[in-house]
């Protein structure tokens, strides 16, 4: 009998033997099993991110936008709406504005580009926010004026009993993306004047009176603030106003006249 005894293998071969070894091993299963690491080069799947409710509300306010645009009708609304409300992922979100271009028809990145010099979205994030100015206005037999540089609370209430009143929102700011303001006009007016590119939506009843929206608001402007008007007219009248800012006018190129 020989005396010689196998060799202890090598550290290099006893590596390369566990490896292969653990390569062949069927994958562990069961509520005590972890997930193994990732070998180099192999790519990590992360985790579905956690969606946040200022996330759910900017994909709530892109469905009303769709909406006023005519790109969906109130049936898919209220099923997208309470999608993104019950929504706890991007990846839950994401598929729910997939099929919707940006605010106004332009893909977002052109969007402040096709707006031009002397139009206010640019300033609209930093107008949206803060504490109301005021949020009740009374004419009796008398009138009164909200005009300049203001904010908007997220309710107004606004009464005109034989008398005027004038909302002017064009240089205002907006504590919230959307506020409502209720008119009751009864023998009296109440003008509101709000910018281009601002939504508004008026719900008010008219008994032996109206509520009335002159001018085109033009393609809604990313950011702008939407204004709901409501309430109710007795014998008077709630005139929404869309009208520019004189600045604006003036920025505008104006046309030679042809002799």
């Amino acid at each position: 009998m020989s005396d010689e005894r196998p060799q202890k293998p090598l550290p290099e071969e006893q590596l390369s033997r566990e490896t292969t070894s653990l390569e062949k091993a069927p994958p562990v299963s069961g509520p005590g099993a972890s997930a193994a690491p990732a070998l180099p080069g192999q790519p990590v799947a992360a985790p579905a991110l956690r969606a946040s409710d200022a996330d759910r509300e900017r994909v709530v306010e892109r469905l009303r936008d769709a909406v006023a645009e005519g790109r969906l009708d109130m049936e898919e609304f209220q099923e997208r709406l309470e999608a993104a409300y019950a929504s706890r992922t991007y990846a839950e979100l994401e598929p729910l504005t997939r099929d919707l271009p940006a605010v106004g028809g332009a893909p977002a990145g052109a969007a402040a580009v096709a707006a031009g010099p002397g139009q206010e979205q640019a300033a609209w994030p930093e107008r949206i926010g803060g504490a109301g100015t005021s949020s009740t206005a009374v004419a009796v037999m008398s009138g009164f004026q909200r005009k300049g540089q203001w904010t908007v609370p997220a309710r107004f209430n606004a009464v005109a009993f034989w008398g005027g009143g004038d909302l002017d929102l064009r240089e205002a700011s907006f504590s919230q993306r959307e506020v409502v303001i209720t008119c009751i006009a009864v023998m009296g007016g109440i003008q509101i004047t709000v910018p281009p590119g601002v939504e508004v939506d008026v719900r008010g009843i008219g008994v032996m009176g109206a509520f009335d929206q002159r001018g085109n608001p033009g393609p809604l402007q990313p950011g702008a603030p939407r204004v709901v008007v409501t309430g109710f007219a007795m014998w008077g009248g709630v005139e929404i106003r869309v009208k520019p800012l004189k600045s604006d006018r003036e920025n505008k190129p104006r046309r030679r006249k042809e002799l």
